[in-house]
């Protein structure tokens, strides 16, 4: 009768290993990078010896993933369903930028040490994809067509861009408001002139 308890403690133990696992990734890769965190590194963070880690990971592709995962989920991506909700082009990118700039701020840490090194690995696939997608709603409220809609496409994934709202608020100085209203601006003087 004790063994399906026994089971279920054993369980219990096993996940709570593999979370401090995951949790001692995290900030490994948010203070050292991808490139920089070992398993080694990753076991002494979680107070688990090297064998511990394997066994939850594989690889540090897999803990990677785990670690996205988790990291994506604590720190979800503005809603661009809602965007939908405003009409004019400008407001609407407005809206998105500045709810996109709250989310680089809320997420410098971790995203300027692992978004270069890891911006072409499957682990980065669900944060590029969003931003693409959260692109095409923005770009949903123009009507402009073929080149134009081309240029406008280019401006919004620009604007978007991380690297973007870095040099403009963390080199040039701007807030998040003057960097959304400088993209607002320029966005819309490149579908006024891409004739």
């Amino acid at each position: 009768m004790k063994r399906p308890y026994q089971l279920k403690q054993r369980g219990a133990v096993r996940d709570q290993t593999r979370q401090k696992i995951v949790e001692a990734a995290i900030h490994l890769h948010q203070t050292k990078g991808l490139a920089g965190t070992s398993m080694a590194d990753i076991a002494e963070q979680a107070g688990v010896g090297k064998v511990t880690v394997y066994r939850h990971f594989p690889d540090l592709g897999a803990v990677a993933g785990a670690c996205s995962g988790l990291y994506f989920e604590r720190h979800p991506f503005p809603d661009p369903a809602l965007w939908r909700a405003i009409e004019d082009p400008a407001a609407r990118l407005r809206q998105g930028l500045l709810e996109a700039y709250a989310w680089h701020r809320a997420t410098e840490p971790m995203m300027s040490s692992v978004y270069a090194e890891a911006r072409d690995l499957p682990v980065m696939a669900p944060y590029l994809a969003y931003w693409a997608g959260a692109a095409e709603v923005l770009l949903e409220a123009w009507t402009e067509k073929g080149r134009r809609k081309v240029l406008l496409r280019a401006a919004i994934a620009l604007a978007l861009d991380i690297e973007t709202w870095r040099t403009l608020v963390r080199v040039q100085g701007l807030s998040d408001k003057q960097a959304a209203e400088l993209m607002v601006r320029l966005t819309c003087e490149c579908e006024a002139r891409s004739e």
